[in-house]
């Protein structure tokens, strides 16, 4: 069974690069994965806007996609591949066109979808020329004969394997997880306004997982459920929204969508928004999520946690090649149980930074800086991040390589002592950046990862990178990917955590249909290694198919 299970995993990952060739030739509807950027005019497109074919090879790229082919491709979210998910701006609010869309900060483009598939816009589906099959009919169902009332509908099925050979960095054999996702979603519009609502199903089998988290099972969740109205004044675009969504708006190593978990993160409350053609603002106040594993009755919105604030935006280039973007963000966290180091207690934690990001010709850039304020159980909060990547295309032709580099930094310390707490954290963001199989947070964490991209089809992207991690302060711990502590690694002197190889090959089979291989090998350096732990391997295998 380990033989067969394993050997399906590796089978799955290198079929991406097996029927590469083939998929190169097959019906040109998906776009290369973003999970690196390109060149000029942007980092998504393939060739220089002076030329003419590049400007149709544009607009056709962007039809195919369901977008107004008039609009500038957006630039590359962040430049850090291999990405769980793909990073780029989605085409937005559907009511709302005023700010730049790959900015406003309503979602992030998955292939010709959204990770979060109500920042998507269908109306495009009204012209029947444009529908391809039965699907594309599900995207735009009119209810009037006006068309100001129509729903879209939207689904995902998800299989994925993750293979382990010591989880944890311990010696406990290998660990096999076979993940399944259902989601199913409907899209009400109504003139200006817009009620959604989104199912989700997780499924986990395999071997020596341990307890199931609520994360990879969960018999059904309501992920998504939500009223809205907007609309403009003039020139300003406006917006309200109320009930369980999910939220995007911000730097992705702060808040993301967690797209390696198999049921997404969801938060409960308000959000609002005002936008014009350079400036933006996004205020919102919300509630945790909480999972269960039972059904709809153990999802609910904790009391406990809150997190509120405001994201704003400023347009400083936007031409056909150069697309800079200034975001900058002030926002508050509580949670009533939260442990640091040996005391658990509650905490009130403050947010203020900025990101700038965008591309500048073949240059793609994503840096954010922040710092945390608060309290901890009668303790002071000051904490520095900062996140510098960026990604630049050689060649734009001939396999268009791309190289890149990210440094991560997350101060650390205090959480064993009695004064200030200077250990930096995220409000809800995946560490899938810092290690594969959940072995590191940013948290006390310093790591320089430079990468390479190569597009030898295409639709198959392959790309490496080599990271090395050092901890900050050699009186914190060093931090599992969930942000728990490797218990004693906070009593051992030196600051070498260790170093991974990683590998992907993401191949775009059509614009529905993608698999994905991934590949980690980690090394514990001398403080890990003192402690018992072991260099481990990982191996991931997903094939998706959205509609």
């Amino acid at each position: 069974m380990r033989i067969s299970r394993s050997g399906f995993a590796i089978g799955v990952s290198l079929l991406s690069l097996v029927t590469a060739s083939g998929a190169a030739h097959a019906a040109p509807d998906a776009s290369a994965s973003p999970s690196a950027p390109a060149a000029s005019p942007s980092p998504t497109s393939e060739a220089s806007s002076t030329k003419p074919t590049a400007v149709a090879s544009a607009a056709k790229t962007a039809q195919q996609a369901n977008v107004d082919p008039n609009r500038p491709i957006p630039p590359a979210q962040r430049s850090t591949p291999p990405s769980e998910a793909t990073e780029q701006r989605a085409p937005a609010n559907p009511s709302v066109r005023t700010y730049p869309r790959q900015a406003d900060g309503h979602g992030i483009m998955l292939g010709g979808y959204n990770a979060s598939r109500w920042a998507e816009d269908w109306r495009v589906m009204r012209d029947p020329k444009k529908r391809k099959d039965i699907l594309d009919r599900l995207k735009y169902i009119p209810i009037d004969d006006q068309g100001k009332i129509y729903i879209t509908l939207s689904g995902e099925v998800r299989y994925r394997i993750n293979d382990y050979s010591e989880p944890n960095l311990v010696k406990s054999g290998y660990r096999l997880e076979e993940q399944t996702r259902l989601v199913g979603g409907a899209d009400v519009h109504i003139g200006p306004v817009r009620f959604y609502g989104e199912f989700g199903h997780g499924g986990l089998s395999g071997y020596n997982y341990g307890v199931a988290p609520a994360k990879s099972r969960d018999a059904l969740i309501a992920q998504q459920f939500f009223g809205e109205i907007s609309g403009t004044i003039g020139n300003f675009g406006l917006g309200v929204r109320y009930g369980r969504q999910e939220f995007t708006d911000g730097p992705s190593n702060l808040v993301s969508q967690k797209d390696n978990n198999t049921i997404h993160t969801s938060v409960q409350g308000l959000r609002a928004w005002g936008q014009t053609g350079d400036v933006r603002a996004d205020i919102f106040d919300f509630k945790q999520v909480t999972l269960g594993t039972q059904g709809l009755s153990d999802d609910v919105a904790d009391d406990k946690t809150r997190f509120s604030g405001a994201t704003f935006g400023l347009v400083l280039v936007n031409s056909a090649t150069r697309k800079v973007f200034l975001d900058p963000f002030a926002w508050r966290e509580r949670n009533d149980s939260l442990k640091w180091g040996r005391v658990t207690g509650r905490e009130v934690r403050n947010y203020y930074g900025a990101r700038l990001w965008g591309s500048l010709d073949r240059l793609t850039l994503d840096w954010t800086v922040d710092h945390q304020s608060g309290t901890f159980a009668g303790h002071d909060i000051s904490a520095w991040n900062a996140f510098i990547a960026q990604t630049y295309v050689i060649d734009p032709k001939h396999w268009k390589p791309k190289v890149g580099i990210h440094f991560d930094f997350g101060e650390g310390g205090g959480s064993y002592g009695s004064g200030t707490l200077h250990v930096a954290k995220a409000p809800f963001a995946g560490t899938i950046a810092y290690s594969y199989q959940g072995a590191l947070n940013f948290t006390n964490l310093f790591q320089a990862s430079p990468n390479l991209t190569v597009s030898p089809f295409k639709k198959l992207d392959l790309t490496t990178e080599y990271q090395h991690s050092w901890r900050v302060s050699p009186h914190d711990a060093i931090y599992r990917g969930a942000g728990t502590p490797y218990t004693g690694s906070e009593t051992l002197p030196g600051n070498n955590v260790g170093d991974a190889i990683r590998l992907q090959a993401t191949l775009k089979v059509t614009r529905r249909l993608s698999i994905v291989g991934r590949y980690e090998y980690f090394m514990p350096g001398p403080i890990l290694d003192r402690l018992g732990y072991v260099d481990s391997h990982y191996l991931a295998s997903w094939v998706s198919y959205r509609f």
